[in-house]
């Protein structure tokens, strides 16, 4: 055997693909997308310095002095005031609905505490549940505080009093166990009926279910309860070994959890099924579910704060299902949040479920006539 006729048939191999990468244009963008994607996303949209945590005010002292507290924790960028009211309950409730991450609780006494060197002027209540969070909002305890009359320094004592809701042990896994449940079910759930209708196809099976009485509703339909109960079985084995190995609690209702859980999972699964239409093969099935899967984990709140990324990041999360259900799995485990307050989020994962619906049956009705 010469070389060169090794080497010429070596060539006509490396040609052959290179002619099958040109007619595969899911694989050929991705080559460029993945790079494109993670160097974006890691570069401009994923921050670990945690700025501008969304917080509201009660201001029970309203003096010249409490409004310039508020306006000196607002201009060191660590919190962003989004609401004012005017009671600890009033913080407290929008801690429980995730609306906010700070709550800065100004008493009435505020002044004659800044004189009293033993006690803390005003209070921080922090949803400590990321330990992130956390070590952002104590950013604000080395303020210091002077009154706009006067250059001396005013306060005598300690400025904050850090109350840490959620997660007093400032575990990790705390945070990160209930996240996983989204991560996996979006992971697992979308591949599962991506690749379903797409391996009925290469098979050849798809056509001779298509001449059977089964409508192509059913069809859809019974490709997805039987991954809707299989989520719901991974719900639950997450839960038992998030109790037995890491001690995280459920403080809210367990069917609150499971109601949200399966609206998440339906919307994966229909997604999926709009994957399996666009697709060709179960290759491509699994690169478009790689795609859709890293800016889900990088973007939804999961690894990185969410108040860490900057705007149009955080409008593109909102687009993202896991984002929305990660407020509401660390909100019933963590928070003790009752489903109806985090309604916004339940809707918003509705609302995806439905587009993702209608656009699979449409997609699948015109690749079939």
């Amino acid at each position: 055997m010469s070389a060169n006729a090794c080497f010429t048939r070596l060539l006509a191999i490396m040609g052959k693909e290179v002619q099958q990468l040109r007619r595969d244009r899911l694989t050929l963008g991705m080559i460029a997308g993945i790079p494109l994607l993670l160097i974006t996303l890691f570069g401009y949209a994923i921050d670990t310095d945690v700025r501008q945590l969304t917080a509201a005010v009660a201001d029970q002292a309203d003096t010249q002095l409490s409004h310039r507290l508020v306006a000196d924790a607002q201009a060191s960028q660590v919190i962003e005031v989004v609401a004012y009211v005017q009671t600890a309950a009033e913080l407290q409730d929008l801690l429980d609905r995730g609306r906010i991450y700070v709550g800065l609780l100004i008493p009435p006494d505020f002044e004659r505490r800044l004189m009293q060197p033993d006690r803390p002027a005003a209070q921080l209540l922090v949803n400590g549940s990321d330990p992130t969070i956390l070590g952002a909002a104590k950013g604000l305890t080395g303020m210091s505080l002077r009154d706009p009359a006067q250059p001396q320094l005013v306060t005598a004592g300690p400025l904050f009093e850090v109350r840490n809701f959620y997660n007093p042990e400032r575990r990790s896994a705390v945070f990160v166990v209930p996240g996983l449940i989204g991560v996996i079910l979006n992971m697992t759930m979308v591949l599962f009926t991506a690749v379903a209708i797409v391996r009925e196809r290469e098979r050849g099976n798809l056509e001779l279910l298509i001449n059977t009485p089964v409508s192509r509703a059913e069809l859809m339909l019974g490709k997805v309860f039987p991954y809707i109960l299989i989520g719901l079985v991974q719900v639950s084995l997450i839960l038992l070994l998030a109790h037995l190995l890491f001690r995280v609690p459920l403080t809210g209702a367990p069917l609150d959890l499971y109601l949200a859980s399966l609206v998440f999972i339906a919307a994966n699964l229909c997604l999926g099924l709009l994957i399996s239409t666009v697709t060709h093969s179960q290759f491509q099935a699994m690169q478009m579910t790689f795609f859709y899967f890293l800016p889900s984990i990088l973007l939804s709140g999961f690894m990185f704060p969410f108040d860490g990324m900057p705007r149009p990041a955080q409008l593109i999360a909102e687009v993202l299902p896991l984002t929305h259900f990660l407020r509401l799995v660390r909100g019933i485990m963590l928070r003790g949040a009752e489903l109806i307050q985090l309604i916004p989020d339940l809707l918003a994962l509705v609302a995806f479920l439905s587009v993702a619906l209608t656009l699979a049956v449409l997609r699948f009705k015109k690749r079939l006539d």
